[in-house]
């Protein structure tokens, strides 16, 4: 379960009814027109689930043996599938070794492939447009460096998922390669929950069906009208966004880092453009975890300069419990009043004691409480930021899908390239 909680507790114009019902209507419209597809995924990619399953009946002699899956792809091709990967990891023991082969770093690359098991291994090359060229090149090392045959046994050793029709899909359809299809009205950055994260979380050994159960659920109580907080939320971020144009992300739990620089090139990569007045706007997204980076970038918030909302992410219960030992340290007595509690209890009240000091201190906040870190929170979790990425675009009066400003550092690339 999880539960939204609003305290934003500054005195601040409130929306008007008709201001959201017209956010909701552009929302249902955009859904219904197909405008980005990411809405019905969790009702679509169950398909894909059901034909992952047939894969897995005509080849199970190969991932019998599979010990690892390595995603080859960056950005919106990975984000997603890492942060769920690391927020259900801990339940998961018995799933396959998941690496995630992005930048294209020569130090971190020859690193993985010295970890990798050539013959053990399932490569997916994931690309939207199917000509990423990190992605493309790394596809390449990975090819050279394990002496994969597209001939052979090897071909079942790669996967691809990609828009159909695109340059790496007509590459997999030539050698007969497994392919796997994204939406083309889905973007890398929503498209965890397609095949970009449904496909190598499954093959992994996760319970991707209840990670879209979750998705879909709360997909399903925001078009019911029961989710109208998100709505509240979105306009007080994009109603005041000149007073505080930095959006945090706060979350309590290691498992969440990666979720949160998932967020960071949703929130960043969507609604960081030019509204159509001409004017530069934005949010600007910031990942935390705490309690670390309360002993770095706590300080900057409550004295720094007042122009950022936090958003604190709570784990009520964790998969494992530890108990702080009773021990008493000669010259640091001064701590033992937290002997005997959990380190469970510890985080959690660390959580609440920063945010009530920002409050204290009138910075607007909110908290978000997962009573335990599972899948169809997970599943909940990433489609209530989705939602609430397009309520924001909505309201800013931007194109929330498309990213021309990535699009011209990439045509600079070529060019440097091909100048050399």
């Amino acid at each position: 379960m999880v539960t939204y909680e609003k305290d934003f507790s500054l005195k601040r114009e409130e929306p008007e009814q008709a201001e959201l019902a017209d956010v909701f209507r552009a929302i249902e419209n955009e859904a219904a027109e197909g405008v980005s597809g990411y809405y019905t995924l969790p009702e679509d990619s169950m398909a894909i689930a059901r034909e992952l399953e047939a894969y897995a009946e005509r080849e199970s002699d190969f991932l019998k043996t599979l010990e690892t899956v390595a995603v080859i792809g960056i950005g919106g091709s990975s984000l997603g599938t890492k942060a769920i990967h690391a927020a259900l990891a801990s339940k998961y023991p018995e799933s396959k070794n998941m690496l995630f082969l992005e930048n294209p770093d020569p130090v971190s690359l020859l690193a993985h492939f010295d970890r990798i098991n050539r013959d053990k291994t399932l490569f997916i090359v994931v690309s939207k447009s199917g000509s990423t060229i990190e992605t493309t090149s790394i596809f390449k090392a990975v090819i050279k460096h394990f002496d994969l045959d597209f001939q052979g046994r090897d071909i079942r050793q790669i996967m691809v998922v990609t828009d159909e029709g695109s340059p790496l899909d007509r590459f997999a359809a030539f050698y007969s390669i497994q392919r796997f299809h994204i939406p083309a009205n889905v973007g890398g950055r929503f498209s965890v929950l397609s095949s970009v994260g449904i496909v190598p979380l499954m093959l992994a050994g996760y319970d991707v069906k209840t990670i879209l159960g979750g998705a879909g659920h709360f997909a399903k109580r925001f078009f019911e009208g029961k989710e109208e907080h998100l709505l509240r939320k979105a306009y007080f971020l994009t109603h005041y966004r000149e007073h505080y144009p930095v959006t945090v992300l706060f979350s309590y739990g290691d498992c969440l880092e990666h979720f949160s620089k998932w967020f960071v090139q949703l929130w960043g990569e969507s609604l960081g453009k030019i509204d159509e007045k001409g004017s530069h706007t934005g949010l600007t997204p910031v990942g935390h975890i705490g309690s670390v980076d309360q002993h770095s970038f706590l300080q900057l918030i409550i004295e720094g300069m007042r122009d950022k909302t936090v958003t604190f992410i709570k784990i009520e219960h964790f998969d494992h419990d530890l108990s702080i030992p009773d021990i008493s340290l000669k010259y640091i007595e001064k701590t033992d009043y937290v002997n005997t509690h959990t380190f469970n209890e510890l985080i959690d009240i660390e959580c609440d004691a920063t945010r009530e000091s920002l409050m204290a201190k009138n910075i607007p906040v909110d908290r978000i409480v997962l009573d335990t870190m599972s899948e169809a929170n997970i599943g909940e979790l990433i489609m209530y930021y989705e939602i609430l990425t397009s309520a924001c675009g909505i309201m800013m009066q931007i194109d929330t899908y498309d990213q021309p400003g990535v699009e011209l550092g990439k045509k600079i690339l070529v060019k440097k390239f091909q100048s050399k």
